[in-house]
Formats: structure tokens, C-alpha cells, sequence
């Protein structure tokens, strides 16, 4: 398709009016809607006239806060202190403000519940599973205590009772999740 040059006044003139992309393409005929915005990109057209009549600008850069410290820069990274930074938090659809900040990370420790009660256990590996013992996995496959729990699995599910309970949940629940 070559863009001639009342194609690309008439390009010029919709674009100018408001209309999309696919529009555009549609009234020119032969030419796609990535084809369009292509050419916009290239004749670097401002942006479209929005409803209310005014052409939308590029939005200006963020103006990021000047350095205060004056402390000499760490030589490797390890040895930079870390800092709070603020988070952008949109305020309408346009403005940009600075006004949280985000705390660095604390590690959770796992403890385990104590008060359930499990099923006995079979305590059998990998190579003594059939076709009706319950597959599910207990604790650490990096530890020498790791085991499958063995129990009798119904024919329908590769796990226990209890333990088809921990691993399907009805759609409603996952849903609330």
C-alpha cells in the first residue's frame, strides 16, 4: 500500500477529528489499523481531539527530587544502606503523587499447626506406592524423614479421604478465596 499524498492528508484530517485508528482504517480502504498508527508515529501527529475538543498532549515526565546526601557512594552494593522509597499512587487518571513509602521486607518464619489431627501415616517411599495408596507427600523431599503417607486411596483420586479434602476445594470456596 503506498501512502499517497491525499491519503495522508485525509489521514491527517480524521486523526485530527478524533477518530481511531480502525476507524481511519476503514475509511481509507487497504490499510490496517497498525498500518495507521505507523504512519501517525512517523508524520509525528499530536494526539487525537478528545469529545470535549481540545487535543490531548504528552504527558510531562515525572520531575524526580534532587540528591541531598552527601555521603561518599558504597563501592559495591552490598554495602549501600537501604532506603525507603515512595511509591507512585495514581490520584484521577493523570497526577502522579509521592506520598507512601515502602518499608523493606521482613522474613516470616513457618511454624507448623499443631492442633489437627492427621491421619496414621504408612510412612511409605516413592518405590513402595500401588495404585491404591495415598500419594500425598509428607515433609521435606531434601530431608531423610520424607515420605508419602501410604493410607488406602479411593479409585477415583490419587489420594486419602483427608487428604482429597486438602486438595480439591468445591468452586464456592476457592471463589470466597
Amino acid at each position: 500500500m503506498n501512502w499517497t499524498d491525499e491519503r495522508v492528508e485525509k489521514l491527517k484530517r480524521l486523526w485530527s477529528e478524533g477518530l481511531s485508528a480502525s476507524q481511519i482504517a476503514a475509511q481509507l480502504g487497504g490499510v490496517s489499523r497498525n498500518a495507521v498508527i505507523g504512519k501517525v508515529h512517523r508524520l509525528n501527529l499530536p494526539g487525537r481531539a478528545k469529545a470535549g475538543g481540545t487535543v490531548a498532549t504528552a504527558r510531562p515526565a515525572a520531575k524526580r527530587p534532587a540528591a541531598t546526601t552527601t555521603a561518599p557512594r558504597a563501592t559495591n552494593f552490598q554495602a549501600r544502606p537501604a532506603a525507603a522509597r515512595p511509591a507512585a499512587r495514581t490520584a484521577g487518571a493523570t497526577a502522579l503523587k509521592d506520598d507512601q513509602s515502602i518499608d523493606t521486607a521482613q522474613v516470616l518464619e513457618y511454624v507448623p499447626v499443631t492442633n489437627t489431627s492427621l491421619p496414621t501415616s504408612l510412612r511409605l517411599t516413592l518405590t513402595e506406592l500401588t495404585e491404591r495408596t495415598c500419594k500425598w507427600p509428607v515433609g521435606d523431599p531434601l530431608k531423610d524423614d520424607f515420605h508419602f503417607c501410604g493410607c488406602e486411596a479411593s479409585e477415583s483420586s490419587p489420594y486419602c479421604k483427608f487428604h482429597a479434602k486438602m486438595a480439591y476445594q468445591p468452586v464456592s470456596e476457592r471463589r470466597r478465596a
